[in-house]
């Protein structure tokens, strides 16, 4: 699940044709290219959602035409003619594509295709090429998945969140409990090698009987990777303010690591190994490379409004109003709103960030003196797997996901 928060970070300015340094491209064959191609737009606002997403009320009088969803896809396919631009001589085909929003499949289904055929055009796809989307549950059909199938997508991400009518209701998410179960069949009928159910733990008024049967639910659809989150309440969603009002209660740290171990349980009962701390899959090729693209830091180029790149070294943002996005694009502009150098300590420490996370863990030789020292205090709290550790690698232990933001943070020192 490839969301962006609202927010923006500072940066220095970002060049008009947003040339990159030399040095950003030297070395680049050797690294995997990633494209993420954000859609701003959803039908609805869910109450928790603190991502860049816009509603047809929210942009109307505010970005005219330039910010339809009707010129969308042509906006977007503009920017990959940019990146094609900025990366010049580049020799790399694409290795993952990801589609996310906001509601990706809002847009028709051939604009998708559109977008991804630009990716092809300007760069071509490698062979063995993951191409991902996220969709809504309610708006797609056999059609609209047999056109994106045979348009070359071969993975599909769907947002389920929850099996139970109350927690979906206290989302406001849209969908019709088990429309989500239903869209795995239909796109396995349409020919997708990998598809994804996203869940949702933790929200106010959900009971370890509420979340068991969620995971049930989504283990019988037989989708070959689950995703499942903890909710984060954002300041300034309509969530906050009601929890804040006292109108639905507030889970704690507690109840989120008890669904935590239902959800680790049951999923690996089930067959599914966890990869990273918030994502199971049945087999390596179902995981999600697109998202290990970004947890090892290799290169990607995000297009869309608010979305963020990386490409050696260098991290920008675009701007986050569709309108403001489009006027860019339209007038030859990057819509770049800023940019970071990173650091060679920005990297080491983002790797230990990121990479923790995952199963095969973090190279001990990433660490510096107190970061060992925190190490050998956390293996023997039995946070870290002894295996992995003699073998020089930080590999979080069941009761180390669970505290793997403390455990990340005495390692980085």
């Amino acid at each position: 699940m490839e969301d962006m928060p609202s927010a923006l970070p500072d940066g220095e300015p970002v060049p008009d044709d947003g040339a990159l340094p030399a040095h950003a491209l030297a070395g680049a064959a050797g690294r995997p290219l990633g494209f993420y191609l954000h859609v701003p737009y959803c039908a609805t606002r869910c109450g928790y959602c603190d991502f860049n997403t816009y509603t047809a009320t929210e942009l109307r009088g505010t970005g005219g035409v330039l910010a339809s969803r009707d010129n969308y896809a042509q906006t977007l396919i503009d920017e990959v003619r940019l990146a094609r631009k900025v990366l010049g001589d580049d020799p790399r085909e694409v290795r993952t594509v990801f589609v996310g929003g906001g509601t990706p499949t809002l847009l028709a289904a051939e604009d998708l295709v559109r977008m991804l055929g630009s990716i092809r055009d300007e760069f071509g796809l490698a062979d063995d090429a993951e191409v991902t989307t996220e969709a809504n549950p309610e708006s797609v059909d056999e059609r609209y998945l047999a056109t994106l199938r045979e348009g070359g997508f071969n993975r599909i991400s769907f947002g389920m969140q929850s099996a139970r009518p109350h927690v979906l209701k206290i989302l406001d998410r849209t969908h019709t409990p088990g429309r989500p179960e239903a869209c795995v069949a239909e796109a396995r009928a349409a020919g997708f090698e990998h598809v994804n159910l996203d869940l949702i733990y933790g929200t106010p008024g959900e009971s370890d009987d509420d979340w068991r049967a969620s995971l049930e639910a989504a283990l019988g659809a037989g989708p070959d990777h689950i995703s499942a989150y903890a909710l984060i309440v954002e300041e300034g969603t309509q969530l906050a303010r009601r929890i804040r009002r006292g109108e639905i209660p507030m889970t704690d740290d507690d109840v989120h690591a008890d669904r935590y171990l239902i959800a680790d349980e049951v999923l690996g009962s089930a067959g599914y190994d966890w990869y990273e701390v918030s994502n199971w899959a049945t087999s390596r090729p179902a995981r999600c490379l697109h998202n290990e693209l970004y947890w090892r830091g290799a290169d990607w180029w995000g297009a869309g409004p608010g979305a963020h790149s990386h490409v050696g070294g260098i991290r920008w943002w675009n701007v986050k109003h569709p309108g403001a996005y489009a006027a860019a694009l339209a007038q030859g502009r990057s819509p770049g709103a800023g940019r970071e150098v990173l650091t060679e300590e920005d990297r080491r420490v983002e790797r230990i960030l990121l990479e923790l996370r995952l199963r095969e863990g973090v190279p001990l030789s990433l660490l510096r003196e107190a970061g060992l020292t925190a190490s050998r205090r956390a293996l023997a709290d039995g946070l870290l797997e002894e295996g992995p550790y003699e073998e020089g690698h930080a590999v979080l232990t069941l009761r180390g996901r669970l505290l793997a933001d403390a455990v990340v943070r005495d390692l980085v020192d």
